[in-house]
């Protein structure tokens, strides 16, 4: 596609148009994390309350062992009718920027997956910034996918069915760069499929050269809808000085940041356990992958940059859902938008074509 097209896909939504024009704008999330918590939970309630949710099913809550010997919780969706031989598996890791969210952020996904599939799905609640910054999120979603695999017979689940890890926003991060710590890992059955929704795949600080004609949805969607510049600024952590430059002094924003510097996920940009674009050397066995991608999106255009990359450079099979003039994760705020009843469909199917595509997953 070409840049001209990218840019047009910022064209808002004529549904999503029609119905601002008779309701409030959505506001960014911008603030303090405590209060951004609670907004998330809000939404996240209100969309599992809206939408149809699979009940054919049963649903447990564990706990996970982690590398520094915590533990974190997690929560196991399993078909009631389990598929003959074992279910394929889905570790799903939420969004939130590394700093909101938990369980009941992919509830709808999870149910949804497990009843359409017969799959088990784990929902892994992984700790969050500030109080765990990185790379401790990375951490927790590797030593999950980790125990997910070792546990597989337990979960009755036959990762030769499937072995898939997804995620939305920061939570398709993780399973981006879980993807690749995978990838080298002879000790961990090979993954078979990655589910990227919304996802983070390089740090804005560190976008290679090569790329930075074509990132331009950062700066053109700027001031998008539920996802801006300066919630992410926020999610990654900067100086209250530069946090105040780009609000308004008198701004109810700038009221409420707190007096000390934003911390919060604290990346290294480089790093490939921040920028998963950034580590090519794993991408030519990179298993199949599934992309959604919102065209009002600052993440649109780091989103088609990696899927591009992983077909063309190295060869993966990849699928891409795509919608137009709607802001990040828009489901999450409109569920009443037919593009939220798209959004859920195409994910549906986008699982079930990485389903298709299981034993091209395996390593020889």
């Amino acid at each position: 596609m070409s840049m001209d097209h990218n840019l047009s896909l910022s064209h808002i939504d004529t549904e999503l148009e029609a119905l601002l024009q008779h309701a409030p704008p959505i506001p960014p999330l911008e603030g303090e994390i405590p209060e951004l918590r609670r907004r998330l939970a809000d939404v996240k309630r209100n969309l599992n309350n809206t939408i149809p949710l699979a009940e054919n099913l049963t649903v447990e809550d564990i706990q996970i062992p982690t590398r520094d010997n915590s533990n974190i919780a997690a929560r196991v969706y399993s078909p009631k009718r389990g598929a003959k031989g074992g279910s394929p598996l889905f570790v799903m890791l939420h969004g939130g920027g590394w700093c909101l969210g938990g369980l009941e952020n992919e509830e709808m996904n999870c149910r949804n997956f497990c009843a359409e599939h017969d799959m088990v799905v784990l929902n892994v609640d992984y700790r969050l910034a500030p109080e765990y910054p990185f790379p401790t999120p990375v951490n927790d979603a590797y030593d999950a996918v980790k125990w997910a695999a070792a546990n597989a017979s337990g979960l009755k689940a036959n990762l030769k069915q499937g072995f898939i890890v997804g995620g939305s926003s920061a939570g398709g991060n993780l399973a981006a760069v879980v993807a690749n710590l995978a990838r080298d890992d002879e000790n961990l059955p090979p993954l078979t499929g990655i589910y990227l929704c919304v996802p983070i795949v390089v740090h804005k600080n560190a976008v290679p050269e090569k790329y930075k004609a074509e990132y331009l949805s950062y700066e053109q969607n700027k001031n998008a809808p539920i996802l801006s510049q300066k919630t992410m600024d926020i999610f990654y952590g900067m100086p209250l000085s530069r946090l105040h430059s780009v609000m308004p002094r008198h701004s109810l924003q700038a009221d409420l940041i707190s007096p000390t510097p934003t911390e919060n996920y604290k990346p290294t940009p480089s790093s490939p356990l921040t920028s998963p674009l950034l580590h090519p050397t794993s991408q030519t066995v990179h298993p199949p992958t599934y992309f959604q991608i919102c065209g009002m999106d600052p993440l649109r255009d780091e989103a088609f940059i990696y899927e591009r990359l992983l077909r063309e450079d190295f060869g993966v099979k990849t699928k891409v859902d795509v919608y137009p003039g709607l802001p990040h994760a828009f489901w999450n705020n409109w569920p009443q938008l037919s593009a939220t009843r798209k959004w859920a469909k195409d994910g549906n199917k986008g699982v079930g074509w990485l389903l298709g595509h299981a034993s091209e997953g395996n390593r020889e």
